[in-house]
């Protein structure tokens, strides 16, 4: 099914309302799970004030949407709302929108007439669906009636019932995932991942 804009951004209040530090919640989302693990989509910085684009990733990983896409078949499994789920998207992604036989990109506003869920440094535009809509994310499929740019994850996922959240802010190389400590102890030992333990509160590696 297709995503729909959501006019009514209440669902959002968990993560717009949450009164924690920022880097916790870009990093992490909303406070109060049980376990929460880190999901690197590029090893950690190798020493302080690494740049990343002095990474040397293997061209063969799977990418960043794969990973989330793998994690998010573990996490369906722990909601009792896998068809009722909620994406936030950060309006700083183009969008490319088809015109004639050609496509250009367009800022998310053009194309999604609807409020943003705001936050300190970040808006994002929340939209409505179900958890496997992930898998075809990309520009694969037309999406609201245009096209994606391929592989640009959502800033944060999560079900109706609040039983997980995925985090993926713009500046980290990882998503920070919040759930159940069963579905945490899957993640990680899923050998397609590249999963670690993680503290919200405490400090996060990171690239300059």
């Amino acid at each position: 099914m297709p995503l729909t804009p959501c006019s009514d951004l209440s669902a959002a209040d968990w993560i717009v309302d949450s009164g924690i530090p920022w880097e916790q919640l870009v990093g992490f989302g909303p406070p109060g799970f049980p376990a929460y693990a880190r999901l690197r989509f590029f090893p950690d910085p190798a020493f302080e004030g690494q740049s990343q684009n002095d990474v040397d990733r293997d061209r063969d990983a799977p990418s960043d949407i794969a990973r989330l896409r793998a994690s998010m078949e573990t996490l369906t499994r722990h909601t009792g709302t896998p068809d009722a789920c909620y994406f936030c998207v950060w309006e700083g992604w183009p969008l490319q929108r088809r015109e004639g036989t050609a496509e250009r990109s367009v800022h998310p506003s053009v194309v999604l007439d609807v409020p943003q869920a705001v936050i300190p440094n970040r808006a994002y535009f929340l939209l409505e669906g179900e958890a496997s809509d992930l898998a075809s994310w990309d520009a694969t499929r037309a999406w609201l009636g245009h096209r994606r740019l391929l592989d640009v994850p959502p800033a944060f996922m999560w079900p109706a019932d609040h039983a997980w959240c995925i985090a993926c802010d713009v500046d980290q190389h990882y998503a920070g995932i919040g759930a159940a400590t069963e579905a945490i102890d899957q993640l990680l030992a899923d050998p397609r991942l590249d999963p670690v333990p993680a503290d919200p509160r405490e400090f996060q590696p990171a690239y300059r």
